[in-house]
């Protein structure tokens, strides 16, 4: 296995470290929580420099990479609405998971027809802004300044997820002709 798939990996075993210490009910519990959260967004960054650099991209980190970013975000956001985070609305929640639903659905659908779709660059920007509203709502700085960025990559986050979806959708439209 190379280093950039073994480094999709790691962020994956990242992911239930960053839920347990995030649901801990701990005074240091968000920061050792957004340490692990900047940890597997490093990986993110990493392995998919690495893959292009070295000519190391394969069809399993094409498929998991986007999947523990998935993953990953995912987990943040279930977890923000367990601890009762008022920035993060349970219907952004649901759009967001439900969008990462229907591109694992339509990755699976294009995979059954021989095609590997990778991500596109408004997934990577989504993904992104996505992550860096995650790290936002794990600190929590109380100040006002800080709830209205919170709440501003919250929104963002929302119109880049629909924005991509749509795109992605468009982009790989022939993907889904002749479904059985």
């Amino acid at each position: 296995m190379n280093l950039p798939n073994s480094l999709t990996i790691l962020r994956v075993i990242m992911i239930p470290l960053f839920v347990v210490a995030k649901l801990w009910d701990s005074p240091n519990a968000d920061i050792v929580a957004g340490c692990i959260f900047i940890a597997a967004c490093v990986t993110d960054f990493f392995d998919g420099f690495l893959a292009r650099k070295y000519n190391q991209i394969t069809t399993f980190g094409k498929f998991m990479d986007p999947l523990a970013d998935k993953l990953l975000v995912c987990a943040a956001l279930i977890c923000f609405l367990v601890d009762g985070n008022e920035e993060m609305p349970a219907w952004v929640v649901i759009v967001i998971i439900s969008r990462e639903f229907i591109i694992s659905g339509f990755r699976l659908v294009a995979a059954e027809k021989g095609v590997t779709i990778a991500a596109s660059w408004w997934g990577k920007v989504k993904t992104f802004t996505q992550m860096l509203m995650s790290l936002l709502l794990i600190f929590h700085f109380e100040q006002p300044v800080f709830r209205t960025i919170d709440t501003f990559f919250v929104y963002a986050s929302l119109v880049l997820t629909v924005i991509s979806l749509v795109d992605y959708i468009y982009r790989n439209r022939g993907v889904m002709r002749d479904i059985e």
